[in-house]
């Protein structure tokens, strides 16, 4: 039987742990526990999603900020039905809530201050966009206006696609497609960034 001390305590990878995925100025506010349904199944597919995509991020720009992670499914349909800027639980890039059994999904919306505080003074947020692109084993990132966060998933089998509330809106690339900007293009976008230091550790 999990203890939510226990779980919490539970290390993803290298530079997470389950703690930090489990806060929610929601749940606090309303008092509604964010714990999983199935704390095995949650960190199986967060343990995934950490080391194969945040852990990477941390290891090339510095600290990675999680400003929401994990959403049970009872916290998740609160901040839905209260217009919270919850998606609905049932819907398909829904990637919140990571113990779901007919969806293996793990995300988070986190910022990379490194580039928040670039974007701050006008960078366009594709540079990053297409770093993460050319980098990351992503599954679907959403780009937010504040601070450029994003929304980051990961799943088994990744879709691939990027969209953005950030001007130009909308999909800048689409499940399945090739990129509009040829490799070249996109490499120039991100020349001056940190090297790629996705360290494999023993």
């Amino acid at each position: 039987m999990w203890s939510l001390e226990t779980l919490g305590r539970e290390r993803l990878s290298r530079h997470f742990w389950m703690r930090e995925f489990l806060y929610s100025e929601i749940g606090n506010i309303h008092e509604i526990a964010n714990i999983p349904d199935d704390p095995d199944r949650a960190l199986e597919r967060g343990r995934a999603f950490a080391t194969q995509l945040l852990d990477p991020l941390e290891e090339t720009f510095g600290r990675v900020f999680v400003r929401s992670g994990y959403r049970s499914t009872r916290l998740n349909a609160f901040g839905n039905d209260n217009r919270l800027n919850c998606a609905r639980n049932d819907y398909p890039l829904e990637c919140h809530i990571w113990d779901l059994p007919e969806r293996p999904v793990a995300g988070a919306s986190i910022v990379l201050p490194w580039f928040a505080d670039r974007y701050a003074r006008g960078r366009d947020w594709r540079d990053l966009a297409w770093w993460l692109h050319d980098h990351l084993d992503y599954s679907e990132i959403w780009f937010f206006p504040k601070l450029c966060a994003f929304n980051l998933a990961w799943r088994p089998d990744p879709l691939r696609r990027i969209d953005s509330y950030i001007a130009p809106r909308g999909a800048l690339l689409r499940a399945g497609a090739e990129p509009s900007e040829e490799r070249a293009a996109r490499q120039a976008r991100y020349a001056d960034f940190p090297p790629f230091r996705g360290i494999a550790h023993p």
